[in-house]
């Protein structure tokens, strides 16, 4: 926010009278709209004071013309000024504002309607109190001199007029200090209610981003975690099969054929998982146990290599965390063939009961060089892990190769 949306006795130094200073609250824009309302109501109501007072037809005249030049004064000038602060127009509808109820009261003391209807538009568009003051000071010694010179300048009118008018200038700045409090504070509420509607759609955007990135972070780990690893494993089984046709060994390719098919039957049952939105496709229907034992029989199916599922686990486990060990199990098997030169994958998976479940993933490849960084499927093994409450640990297995052991709390599973 700047300078240009404070109110000016607020701000220090103050800005000059000649700046414009347009404040575009659209809270205080709805406020305005009741003075709107009152101004344009009073100023129908004087002029029906005039008309039904019977005065003289050039009285009549001149008080109406009064009435009506605050008017288009105000739809020209006044509104606009109310809304923006713009000082130059403030001080141009002022101006014809104290000449217009100077003039209305040379015509009769019945034009002190339009007295008290002014000291509330001084007050209103003021933008410090002193402003406040300087035009009701106006304001009464413009009403006092069109009463005095409606008397034919009589001084014994003067000395009567002067106690009360002083009663009035007193009373009119007292209580317009107070209106020109409730106005600034009604001026900050809406400046503050309009700050607050900006701050929660930008908080809004912001979350909205944060879960359009999240959402896009957690389908490119799916992707990752099942089709694209399904993909890597028809294409080389394809190229198995490929060879052995080219080797004459039609049983070979009709095996790995076979396997490709199986293999991209579930990476279409995976796809339509995924749109689904519903659990992981091997565990649908059954336990985590023969998932991970389904998991090892296709790996080892598709590489020739070895692998061994031992299952201890007392306790069930949640849906989301079952879904997150079945995951690391898929990253563990897929690096072990891509990048390990393992022959044979152990799988592990215990606890339960009072303590956490453990999943441990490892092979008889030539292990992780430290210092290694992450790829993308160890960051999303590990996003999940931190998800669910777990631990990730990745090291040298016991007799070389490489051991990721996923740890998780017992939740309630359902």
């Amino acid at each position: 926010m700047t300078t240009a949306d404070v109110p000016a006795h607020a701000c220090e130094p103050p800005a000059p009278a000649s700046a414009a200073r347009a404040v575009h609250l659209p809270a205080w824009s709805r406020v305005v709209v009741w003075w709107d309302v009152s101004f344009y109501v009073l100023a129908l109501l004087a002029a029906l004071t005039f008309v039904i007072d019977g005065a003289p037809q050039r009285a009549l005249a001149i008080q109406l013309a009064c009435v009506g030049a605050i008017v288009l004064a105000y739809a020209l000038l006044g509104a606009r000024a109310a809304r923006t602060r713009e000082r130059g127009r403030t001080w141009a509808y002022l101006a014809v504002l104290v000449v217009a109820t100077t003039v209305a009261m040379t015509q009769g003391t019945l034009a002190e309607v339009l007295l008290f209807a002014s000291f509330a538009q001084a007050w209103m568009l003021s933008e410090r109190p002193r402003e406040g003051v300087v035009t009701v000071v106006l304001l009464v010694a413009g009403a006092t001199a069109g009463m005095w010179a409606a008397s034919g300048w009589s001084t014994s009118v003067i000395a009567h007029l002067a106690p009360s008018m002083a009663v009035t200038f007193v009373f009119a700045v007292a209580l317009g200090l107070w209106f020109a409090r409730t106005i600034r504070q009604a001026e900050d509420n809406a400046r503050l209610v309009d700050e607050l509607r900006a701050a929660q759609a930008e908080l809004a955007a912001t979350q909205h981003a944060a879960g359009v990135a999240a959402e896009r972070e957690r389908v490119a780990r799916e992707i990752h975690d099942t089709l694209a690893q399904g993909f890597m494993s028809v294409v080389t089984l394809s190229q198995v099969a490929t060879a052995a046709l080219d080797r004459g060994d039609a049983s070979t390719a009709r095996e790995r054929l076979a396997t490709v098919e199986a293999t991209a039957r579930d990476n279409l049952a995976e796809a339509r998982g995924l749109v689904a939105a519903f659990a992981p496709v091997p565990l649908q229907g059954t336990t985590l146990a023969d998932a991970l034992r389904r998991l090892a029989d296709r790996w080892s199916a598709e590489t020739g290599l070895h692998a061994v599922v031992e299952v201890d686990a007392a306790a069930a486990l949640a849906p989301g965390d079952e879904v997150v060990l079945l995951r690391a199990a898929q990253e563990a098997l897929t690096n072990a063939r891509r990048h390990a030169g393992a022959r044979a994958v152990w799988i592990s998976l215990e606890g339960g009961g009072d303590g956490p479940v453990r999943l441990e993933i490892v092979d008889d490849g030539t292990g992780i060089v430290p210092g290694t960084p992450d790829g993308f499927g160890l960051r999303g093994m590990r996003e999940r892990v931190a998800a669910a409450g777990g631990t990730l640990a990745i090291g040298s297995g016991d007799d070389g190769g490489t051991s990721v052991t996923v740890t998780l709390p017992v939740r309630a599973g359902s």
